[in-house]
């Protein structure tokens, strides 16, 4: 049956139609204007930087065309190859298209094949049958199993297919369940657990491919298993407070569960080909400073190995998350641009950051970070953060690595409304969770993680020598 052709554009909110507007206006004063201490280039950079801010925040087009937006009007106005005078210096246009085969984004789509083949052959389900069967018996045991699972499988899938393979496996266990309280409790457990837990490897969610983007341009290369290693303290103190505030508020002490849960692996040919080629290109990610090949590079072998097995098919591949790859894409041009053109320094240069102290300076990126990842997408916040404080002028007494992977982190951390992020939307389409409960338990985990974030980890860290 062929695709329905859509007869009308979408409608849209007035706020959205503001977020246009503003954009709009940004795009074309940004040619006329002048800003004092900003050279032309610069404030063309200020134009497209306020109107990603616009978008974003009023997704008054979607997320992706809002990326690959920054990229086009990176060509038209600030590249070498652009019809307005820019300096001799300014990037090609082929630099920024780059940026859409940036290899984050190689990164990322081999993170998403393995991802969605874990779901095509029905991988996640059945390693959370299996892997719920100890935790029998008891309902706050269940759900820290179901806890304990969702941060598992978070780490080498994106929180979103995380969370929909998950609630096919909760399904049944919340239909059973007849306290009402007891069922929002267990349905909130898997987008907490896979928004606080979907941090552990730069492939599990956007903010971390974007601050290893970041880092990267600045000559900085984050193996994939130092980033494992800085995060595993944040997940387990994070999923264990998750864990006690859910079960002190939702599920009474001693109150009896029993999961009936089978696993059918899928044993064909091309199933055993695909656990061989997931399994090992994981083992290659944790064990790179090893055989010292880039994540990267790894991470395209499942891409070319899974189709020319034909394990994956063009029709999977059509399938991936090609919106997600394009707004990162976006992100890390939006970083390199606003560092290229001075505007990174002119936009933080009236603070002096080098008076402030870097554990206050952390905890307010930390704070923001959250507050803003609950409004707007966990992505766009990254997006506008991490370039900031990575740029020149932030003279803080603290390293580039700390900065960039506290903010990543924390932009996980805003999740306390159900427009906040996809598991969180995935969740409260069930009809189990109360708003207010969502937004109760988001604002204590996302304000106390932050602290916690900004203050204990970066002195861990340097302790265990990865900063």
């Amino acid at each position: 049956m062929a695709a329905q052709v859509p007869t009308r554009l979408p409608s849209k909110t007035r706020v959205q139609k503001v977020g246009l507007a503003i954009a709009i206006v940004a795009l074309i004063g940004c040619l006329f204007i002048q800003v004092p201490g900003l050279e032309p280039v610069g404030v063309r950079m200020l134009g497209i930087f306020v109107a990603a801010i616009a978008l974003w925040v009023t997704e008054a087009i979607p997320l992706a065309a809002t990326g690959v937006g920054i990229i086009l009007f990176q060509v038209l106005l600030i590249s070498s190859d652009a019809v307005l005078p820019v300096p001799e210096t300014a990037e090609t246009s082929a630099s920024f298209f780059a940026n859409l085969a940036n290899p984050v984004i190689i990164l990322f789509m081999g993170g998403f094949m393995i991802a969605d083949g874990a779901a095509k052959y029905g991988l996640d389900k059945n390693l959370a049958a299996v892997m719920l069967k100890p935790f029998r018996g008891s309902a706050r045991l269940a759900m820290l199993g179901l806890m304990l699972i969702t941060a598992l499988l978070s780490q080498f899938m994106s929180n979103t297919a995380t969370t929909a393979s998950m609630f096919a496996v909760v399904i049944p266990i919340l239909a059973s369940i007849r306290d009402p309280k007891m069922r929002t409790g267990f349905a909130l457990a898997i987008p907490v657990a896979a928004n606080v837990s979907g941090v552990g490897t730069p492939v599990s969610t956007p903010p971390n491919a974007i601050a290893v983007g970041m880092l990267a341009q600045n000559g900085i290369r984050i193996t994939f298993l130092d980033w494992a290693l800085m995060a595993l303290p944040f997940i387990i103190v994070m999923l264990m407070m998750a864990w006690l505030l859910l079960v002190a508020l939702f599920v009474p002490k001693g109150v009896p569960m029993e999961l009936n849960l089978k696993a059918d692996f899928n044993r064909s040919p091309a199933a055993i080909v695909f656990y061989l080629l997931a399994g090992g290109t994981i083992l290659l990610w944790m064990s790179e400073p090893l055989h010292g090949i880039n994540s990267s590079i790894v991470g395209f072998i499942p891409v070319v190995g899974m189709l020319a097995t034909g394990v994956m098919t063009g029709r999977d591949v059509k399938q991936l998350s090609w919106p997600v790859l394009w707004l990162v894409a976006g992100g890390i041009a939006l970083g390199s641009g606003v560092r290229a053109t001075g505007l990174d320094a002119w936009l933080l240069g009236g603070i002096d950051w080098g008076s402030m102290s870097a554990v206050v300076f952390l905890v307010a990126v930390a704070l923001v970070a959250v507050v803003m990842g609950t409004f707007i997408s966990n992505s766009a916040t990254a997006n506008l953060i991490i370039p900031l404080v990575l740029g020149p002028s932030i003279m803080v007494a603290t390293d580039d690595v700390t900065l960039a992977v506290v903010a990543a982190l924390a932009c996980s951390l805003g999740f306390a409304l159900p427009i906040s992020t996809p598991p969180n939307a995935i969740a409260y389409a069930t009809g189990h969770i109360p708003q207010r409960s969502l937004m109760l338990v988001g604002a204590i985990l996302g304000i106390v993680g932050a602290i916690f974030l900004a203050l204990a980890l970066p002195p861990l860290w340097a302790w265990m020598g990865l900063t």
